[in-house]
């Protein structure tokens, strides 16, 4: 299987994007590629057919190369849960949660094994494997156990791209620092550099693009110019500085964002609505007025409702509901709009019972078998008879507690599947354990048609594609991006492009 690799001087640099471009380009030519990451550490991930867990970007990089995610193409996943620890997904298996300074120790070897095997078992279908490095190759303290990197690159004697993100400033000195680091067989490795996220004219680059060249003797393929987002965000760290543009959108949604915000990729269609405005709202910040207010997935569901609680915004949840305000919660933030969550085993800490919002009568308890599965339902709300498609990744299992004579209200099952998810009589308050439902364009319509009758609003079309056909012309306009901006034949030739 020959062999493509993208790394980055640092995170953020681009490597995702890259990566999944190539795939797409690579793909349009004819050949059977398949993206590889052999370690991700994100809270965003995706569940295969097969029930396996992966990062949500892989998945992403296998819709560009237009095949089917599976576990192969992402061994190893880490997704961080506070206390310097992270859950270990192996396989697409949660394998148990390791502290930090352990991991290497413990999970090093069983990795690479992993890393290996899968790229053996991905050799034997397809021609080509696109690698997405992790970071930067040079971190000269984590290179003896990097599962991700150069180790990766020199297994596959892979023709390597180096990205650096001039954005940050400060990018040749960046690009040459990392090729100074590299061994020399790994530095063999680096046939091309792209300079990426580049503003203003080209042209005053051309004095250190020659430079660069002449000193590192490796050749500038080429600057991407700074695009909006064309891909998910594996991180969550710009979300709070993520606004929509606010002309001509008649629907404010704020997003809670949560300490540890997981699988915020549900919200990418709702961006993708011309008539709806995407605000994230930190724990510390004041709610307002919001026509719906979403309450994410979590990592540590008990932890975040703590935090919810600790700020006061915990309060300002429940008094906006009271008030007739709309809230959705998503797999945790399902839990966290629950009356009790139970951790018996300590799954999140110290074993316990804690008081949820109290706004749907759930009960949820933490168990150790963790669920991760492909879902195909029908809606029975905000209209009857919606397919819908998703997936569930989740530790707990919730349960609709006994009416008691104090409840005033009924509660309705929004899928044809009881423990799906759960809506109020007044449809204000919603729950659900399915990510990707807003990937659903006629459900995501219906629900936003909901909100706009509520305020008086005239309905949008319902009869719309699913996100699906507006993911694939966002890849396909990524990997116009890539193969306008970069001369791929001055190290591919023929042979792959």
């Amino acid at each position: 299987m020959k062999a493509i690799m993208v790394v980055g001087t640092t995170s953020h640099a681009g490597k995702s994007f890259l990566t999944a471009g190539l795939c797409r380009l690579l793909a349009r030519q004819g050949w059977r590629v398949t993206p590889f990451k052999g370690q991700n550490m994100a809270l965003n991930a995706y569940v295969t057919p097969t029930g396996g867990e992966i990062g949500y970007a892989q998945a992403v990089q296998a819709w560009a190369a237009g095949v089917i995610p599976r576990v192969e193409m992402n061994p190893i996943l880490l997704k961080p849960q506070g206390n310097m620890t992270s859950q270990v997904i192996i396989k697409g298996k949660a394998v148990g949660a390791v502290a930090a300074a352990d991991y290497y120790e413990k999970y090093f070897d069983l990795g690479w094994e992993m890393v290996q095997e899968s790229l053996y078992r991905l050799s034997l279908e397809f021609d080509l494997v696109v690698c997405e490095g992790a970071g930067s190759p040079a971190e000269i303290n984590l290179k003896h156990r990097d599962l991700t990197n150069m180790r990766v690159a020199k297994h596959l004697n892979a023709t390597t791209i180096l990205v650096v993100d001039i954005e940050r400033g400060g990018s040749f000195a960046h690009v040459v620092g990392t090729l100074e680091l590299l061994e020399p067989s790994e530095r063999a490795l680096i046939k091309g550099i792209v300079i990426n996220k580049f503003r203003g004219d080209k042209a005053l680059l051309t004095s250190g693009i020659e430079w660069l060249e002449e000193y590192t003797k490796i050749p500038v393929l080429g600057v991407i110019p700074w695009c909006d987002r064309m891909l998910p965000a594996e991180d969550s760290l710009d979300l709070l500085d993520r606004k929509t543009n606010q002309e001509n959108r008649d629907l404010n949604l704020s997003i809670i964002h949560l300490p540890r915000i997981s699988n915020f990729t549900d919200f990418d269609p709702l961006e993708a609505e011309a008539s709806v405005s995407i605000n994230y709202v930190g724990i510390k910040d004041s709610l307002g007025h919001p026509d719906a207010v979403i309450i994410p997935g979590s990592k540590t569901t008990i932890r975040d409702l703590l935090a919810l609680k600790e700020t006061g915004l915990a309060q300002q949840l429940q008094d906006y509901a009271y008030a007739g305000g709309t809230i959705l919660g998503i797999c945790g933030g399902f839990q966290i709009l629950g009356q009790r969550i139970i951790d018996p085993e300590g799954l999140e800490g110290e074993p316990g019972e804690y008081s949820g919002l109290g706004l749907l009568p759930i009960t949820t308890i933490f168990s150790g078998n963790k669920i991760a599965r492909q879902r195909q339902v029908f809606s029975n709300y905000p209209q009857v008879g919606l397919p819908v498609d998703g997936y569930e990744i989740h530790q707990g299992r919730s349960r609709i507690n006994q009416k008691t004579r104090e409840d005033r209200e009924d509660y309705h099952q929004i899928f044809d599947d009881p423990g799906l998810g759960l809506v109020n009589h007044s449809q204000s308050v919603w729950g659900c354990y399915l990510h990707g439902i807003f990937d659903n364009g006629p459900w995501r319509r219906s629900w936003l048609n909901h909100l706009r009758k509520q305020r008086g609003m005239s309905s949008l079309a319902t009869g719309i594609p699913n996100y699906r056909e507006q993911r694939e012309a966002g890849l396909n306009s990524l990997a116009n991006v890539v193969e306008k901006n970069l001369n791929l034949k001055t190290i591919f030739s023929n042979q792959y492009y």
